[in-house]
């Protein structure tokens, strides 16, 4: 007959099977959570660190931001400070724009007188010009009555000074015939004579009256055109032979002529 299993051997037995497979199972798990443990660490070191960075990335974060802060503070005052300027400027082209403005209504009536004075420039300098071919003909003329005076002078055998005489050659016989006999011309009315130069530019007549007829500085002559009273003239200067004598009136100069009759008015 067989013999019977030992039931307590088989028991330890398989305890000792299942402790085995418990202290297997146990030092698996425990290797596990050795590896998970390690792991674990790990990531813990590695959260750590990223922390540590992120911590040290949160400082360097504040201090950009203050630093940000302040420099938004310095340029929100830059900024105020622009705007203040902007409209100091904006003011100031204002004034600029309104100068320039004035500037330019300044300059259109400078360039509007600027013309005025240049057409009263060239009115004035047609006039000096014409003025000018006067004042030549003028002196043509004086050099040229000269001439006839020192002719006459010579003739006459008298000085007649500054006094300009112009005598047509026609009337220089009866110049002559005048003034031999000019004391002979008197009457019962005062000296009659005859005008023998007219002189209109420098307003004088030359007479053929002169000391010899005893003609003295403020004597007053009629002046008779063709029989017909148009004025008075008055002795300035008195040679031997002739006087000089001033017009009394304007319009005279435009009426008397050579060759014109003069009385001496009495008092």
């Amino acid at each position: 007959m067989p013999a019977k299993p030992n039931v307590p051997v088989i028991v330890l037995a398989v305890l000792l099977l299942v402790s085995l497979a418990l202290a297997g199972s146990g030092f698996y798990f425990l290797q596990q959570e050795r590896v998970r443990s390690m792991e674990f660490q790990e990531e813990i070191e590695e959260l750590d660190a990223k922390q540590r960075l992120t911590q040290s990335r949160l400082d360097d974060s504040k201090k950009t931001i203050s630093d940000l802060q302040v420099k938004l503070q310095q340029s929100q005052e830059q900024y105020d400070t622009l705007n203040v300027q902007l409209q100091q400027a904006v003011s100031i082209r204002q004034e600029v724009l309104s100068k320039a403005e004035q500037l330019g209504a300044d300059l259109k009536g400078q360039m509007a007188l600027r013309v005025d004075l240049e057409k009263k420039l060239t009115v004035a300098q047609d006039e000096a010009r014409k003025m000018l071919a006067q004042l030549n003909a003028v002196k043509s003329q004086k050099v040229s009555l000269e001439a006839k005076v020192k002719e006459l002078e010579s003739y006459q055998n008298v000085e007649l000074g500054t006094i300009v005489v112009n005598p047509e050659p026609a009337l220089q016989g009866s110049m002559l015939d005048s003034m031999e006999g000019s004391t002979a011309l008197a009457s019962s009315t005062g000296l009659e004579g005859n005008v023998l130069v007219v002189n209109k530019d420098y307003n004088f007549v030359v007479l053929n009256l002169g000391r010899k007829d005893n003609v003295a500085i403020g004597t007053v002559f009629y002046v008779y055109h063709n029989d017909k009273y148009i004025g008075d003239v008055k002795v300035e200067k008195v040679h031997d032979a002739m006087s000089a004598c001033g017009f009394f009136t304007e319009d005279i100069k435009y009426k008397i002529v050579e060759g014109d009759k003069v009385v001496q008015k009495v008092k």
